[in-house]
């Protein structure tokens, strides 16, 4: 899974990362059972850091509309108690959050111990939308990078592991899952004219996320870039990435104060 990490320093070109890439996994089929096997993983290891209560994890998804941030969170996150995994979703700001700095109102979700906390869309919107729209000029930008690169630090000096995730898709993909979403009645719901909007600076969005990806891939807070047109491999991959970083943590049960043998029920 590491050719998918972006290394510290490294100049991203998004031409050199294929959507359509399936390399890592031996077919649909093979991907199945991987990502079966990761799932309880994943569940055994988001038991094991709720009852060790001592390490943080955020993930971060990222991605051009329809690149399937949803169907990450549904289809890996499937069995896991819901009681330590929250999701946090960034819409517009309200007048309360624009009172105050754009973090602010990232910070107050980010997990405590023993949590995951999964941001489907995140701070980056703020270098996102509002560059290729030019609400920020390029100045405003590299400033907030420096911003969010000081913030994922002291979340990872205080315990977070950071896990980000641009999920790569293709132009003729995203054509093709809006089209599904046009020609299926019960899909209708998920239709959004702004995705038809946005979707004409498609060109500006791959130039911020370059962009992005080169400036905020940091050792505290890797951006993988996932190929994304094939939803089961792109799972797999999500997942096979996260039961890495939360087995490297080497996380142990705390040790008991009870005696079994003293306990007697009635």
């Amino acid at each position: 899974m590491k050719r998918y990490r972006i290394k510290p320093g490294t100049k991203v070109d998004l031409g050199d990362f294929d959507p359509d890439d399936t390399s890592a996994v031996d077919g649909k089929e093979g991907a199945k059972e991987e990502l079966e096997a990761t799932r309880e993983r994943l569940e055994a290891l988001q038991e094991l850091l709720f009852a060790e209560h001592v390490h943080k994890v955020l993930i971060v998804l990222q991605g051009m509309d329809t690149s399937g941030k949803d169907g990450v969170i549904r289809h890996v996150f499937d069995g896991v108690n819901p009681q330590g995994v929250s999701v946090a979703s960034f819409k517009e700001p309200t007048p309360r959050e624009l009172d105050h700095d754009y973090l602010w109102r990232i910070h107050r979700r980010t997990p405590g111990r023993g949590e995951i906390t999964i941001f489907n869309r995140s701070h980056y919107e703020d270098v996102l939308i509002v560059r290729v729209h030019g609400k920020i000029s390029d100045e405003d930008c590299e400033r907030r990078y420096r911003q969010i690169n000081a913030f994922e630090r002291t979340l990872a000096e205080e315990g977070t592991t950071i896990l980000k995730f641009f999920l790569h898709v293709s132009r003729d993909e995203q054509k093709k899952r809006l089209s599904a979403r046009l020609s299926d009645p019960e899909k209708h719901w998920k239709f959004n004219y702004t995705d038809v909007r946005e979707r004409a600076f498609w060109d500006d969005y791959t130039r911020a996320y370059t962009e992005l990806l080169t400036s905020t891939s940091t050792a505290d807070a890797p951006w993988y870039v996932i190929p994304a047109n094939k939803k089961w491999y792109r799972n797999v991959v999500v997942s096979k990435i996260i039961v890495s970083a939360l087995t490297g943590l080497d996380m142990k049960y705390p040790k008991s104060t009870i005696d079994p043998d003293k306990v007697h029920l009635d």
